[in-house]
């Protein structure tokens, strides 16, 4: 696996990422947007315009936010890899540790 995205963007979505991830490899879910593990290249563009700080490198994750490491592949799971996030758009899809937590983000 390579970056991954953890709690600061559940019901945040910002998007910044989205815009400077050079492969298109980071997808939108029901709260969350979430990097593909086999499409991410390392190219670390999406780190640092994230405004809420919610991407880190696997290894890097902090460890109140482990869980975020697995959500990520689980949101891959049935998806598979689509082969770019802009053609497929929204997936009305949460893992269940995602589907449960509170509301949370930005009001």
């Amino acid at each position: 696996m390579t970056y991954i995205i953890a709690e600061p963007c559940v019901d945040v979505l910002d998007k910044a990422c989205i815009e400077e991830c050079p492969v298109d490899c980071i997808y939108e879910g029901g709260r969350m947007l979430y990097i593909h593990p086999d499409e991410c290249v390392d190219c670390g563009a999406c780190e640092p315009v994230c405004p809420v700080e919610a991407i880190f490198y696997e290894d890097d994750t902090p460890d109140q936010w482990n869980g975020y490491i697995s959500a990520n592949v689980d949101f891959f799971d049935d998806l598979g890899s689509p082969g770019g996030a802009a053609k497929l758009g929204k997936v009305a899809y949460d893992p269940p540790f995602i589907k449960a937590l509170p509301p949370m983000g930005e009001e």
